[in-house]
């Protein structure tokens, strides 16, 4: 398999992570070029993957993808004679170094401007218990105040701070975030929270009296979620998302 001089590991991560680029524009949860998805490159340097700004998520490929350090700084090899090339938004960066660098389990951060997520980050009461897939999310989502574009690295510490040991976020007046150990867990996270946000969006226009299950009943739900089969559940997920974006326009992997 040629890897375009990474390693066999590293080059892996960027083929999946330019995968989950274009299954993220196969619904139409982009923003044009300002929305992010990082993930973690294998070793010891504390480097991340991140996209180049410009690039469409529907075209993403594994060679567009930017190593990073830390602090945001391109680390590839021809990042100084050719800096557009290796250009990133700071903040994006500022968001998922956030997360990157707090929590070590978190592999994969995704992060989305949907219209019905940035919806729902505008109503007060957050995510209602009033859909399966919402309830998903009962007693495991964040919530984070909007403070303006993320540009301010002193945000960080707040962000982490509100997100804790969960995996899934509303910014507020922002849209949504998600991540997981692995990317095929940070897009089952962002795939259901985007379809709760949906679906709530669309029972509030309906103007009627909603159906509230009770609290045990959203326990138990939320609970189902988290049994010991669902990490193979994730994986027929992501193996069904690849399917859907084989042959599209030039190979992702490369």
């Amino acid at each position: 398999m040629e890897t375009h001089g990474y390693s066999q590991e590293e080059w892996k991560v960027r083929c999946d992570l330019a995968a989950l680029y274009r299954v993220i524009g196969h619904f139409r949860w982009t923003d044009m070029i300002f929305t992010h998805i990082s993930a973690r490159v294998p070793g010891a340097d504390h480097h991340f993957l991140i996209n180049r700004y410009g690039v469409l998520f529907d075209e993403m490929r594994a060679s567009d993808l930017v190593r990073i350090d830390q602090e945001g700084r391109p680390v590839e090899a021809g990042a100084g004679n050719d800096p557009e090339r290796y250009r990133v938004n700071p903040a994006g960066f500022t968001i998922h170094s956030a997360i990157h660098m707090a929590r070590p389990d978190v592999f994969c951060v995704v992060h989305t401007h949907t219209a019905a997520g940035a919806a729902v980050s505008a109503q007060k009461q957050g995510l209602l218990p009033i859909s399966q897939h919402a309830l998903k999310y009962y007693g495991h989502i964040a919530y984070h105040d909007y403070e303006g574009i993320a540009l301010d690295l002193a945000e960080r510490d707040r962000l982490v701070n509100d997100l804790g040991l969960h995996n899934a976020m509303i910014l507020k007046n922002h849209g949504l975030l998600t991540c997981g150990k692995s990317i095929p867990e940070a897009f089952q996270e962002m795939y259901f929270l985007e379809r709760a946000c949906e679906i709530q969006i669309r029972a509030l226009a309906g103007n009627a009296e909603l159906n509230l299950p009770s609290q045990k009943v959203c326990e138990v739900t939320a609970a189902q979620y988290r049994r010991d089969e669902s990490e193979g559940i994730m994986a027929l997920q992501w193996e069904a998302a690849l399917r859907m974006i084989e042959g599209a326009k030039v190979d992702y992997r490369t």
